[in-house]
């Protein structure tokens, strides 16, 4: 047996049409088969509220409902009856899902204007410090000639005769009355009649501004910095959309960057490595001395605490991280290859001690080939 359509909506028989068009309201959007696809049963709560709905809206019909029950509408079936319920002539599709599809009367097209990215290229340096500078950015803005009206001064928009301003139309369809965008004045509201010779009525012009953004310090390649309503002007009153300045670092000549820690080569001579000694290396803030200790390997990592990036969010800096690189010594005289020889000389006689790195390498070979 059918549900009261009281109960359905959930309202009392003496509920006002405006209790009943919110009821349903609520239940449409609570059951719609768009918002419920893979509820079965929601399409069944749809169909059943929007029946009792159809009935309840009707002055006539529900009248005949209090008198008779659901036998007022069972002499046919379905549309059969003398009140059939297969649909309420003249029923507001449009009006009842305004609020799901995001219709509703009198709504012209009033838009946010574009958000616009613009690529800032900055050095390490400014990244880590912090700078401020001044960019140009192309974007829509409002025509001043005109106000943005998009008419010619002296003369202003009319109110769209196929829409009466409302920015949309409805279309009659059987039962239902389906709610678009008017093609006359695409949902502006507005016709003009003599167009702005600036911006030809469209109430904007391209135009380039400068505007100066500040770079936090520590900012990292792809951080954004918004500059709220700094992006294109909107469209028929509506607000301005955002500017997103992306960061993007240039590759440095010494340092790489890893979040907030620093890398670099740090190149030592052949003698050094060997020896001992100490050598001076660059930071970003100045230069820094480090002990170099006896044979010394290429690949090692000297780590200065402290000398890398404080990040935007950090709450201390990172660190240098130096990796030595042992040079090669080139261009070398016959009195250097004479020398070099003699200490290979020497070294070969006892290389594990001398190379143990090498010793191990050449056993390893010798292993995996069987000898």
């Amino acid at each position: 047996m059918k549900k009261d359509y009281y109960e359905v909506l959930g309202i009392n028989r003496d509920a006002s049409d405006e209790e009943i068009k919110k009821a349903y309201r609520k239940l449409a959007m609570k059951h719609h088969p768009d918002r419920n696809p893979d509820n079965p049963k929601a399409e069944e709560h749809f169909k059943e509220a929007k029946e009792a709905y159809e009935i309840l809206s009707d002055g006539q019909k529900r009248a005949a409902y209090d008198q008779y029950g659901h036998q007022a509408f069972e002499a046919g079936g379905m549309g059969g009856g003398p009140f059939g319920a297969g649909g309420a002539a003249g029923f507001d599709f449009a009006d009842i899902f305004g609020d799901i599809f995001g219709g509703g009367r009198g709504r012209s097209q009033v838009h946010r204007g574009a958000d616009l990215c613009y690529n800032l290229e900055i050095t390490l340096e400014q990244a880590a410090r912090g700078t401020e500078t001044q960019i140009r950015v192309p974007s829509m803005a409002a025509c001043e000639t005109c106000n943005g009206s998009g008419a010619k001064p002296g003369t202003s928009p009319t109110t769209c005769s196929t829409c009466n301003g409302q920015g949309q139309v409805r279309m009659q369809q059987g039962f239902f009355s389906i709610q678009q965008t008017c093609p006359r004045c695409h949902g502006s509201g507005k016709t003009i009649a003599s167009p702005c010779k600036e911006c030809h009525g469209a109430g904007r012009i391209k135009q380039h501004k400068t505007l100066s953004v500040k770079i936090p310090a520590g900012v990292d390649n792809d951080d954004r910095i918004r500059l709220s309503g700094e992006g294109e002007a909107g469209v028929n009153g509506g607000p301005a959309g955002d500017l997103y300045v992306a960061i993007h670092i240039t590759p440095h000549a010494v340092f790489q960057r890893d979040h907030n820690d620093l890398h670099c080569e740090m190149p030592v001579s052949f003698a050094t490595a060997a020896l001992g000694g100490e050598i001076e290396i660059p930071t970003l803030d100045g230069s820094a001395r480090i002990k170099v200790p006896a044979e010394t390997q290429s690949g090692k990592i000297f780590r200065l605490r402290g000398k890398g990036i404080k990040g935007v969010r950090s709450s201390a800096h990172g660190d240098l991280h130096c990796h030595v690189v042992v040079e090669t010594p080139v261009n070398l005289t016959e009195r250097q290859k004479e020398l070099l020889r003699e200490l290979e000389s020497i070294n070969l006689t006892d290389s594990a001690r001398h190379n143990p790195r090498a010793k191990s390498w050449m056993d390893k070979v010798k292993d995996f080939f069987g000898q």
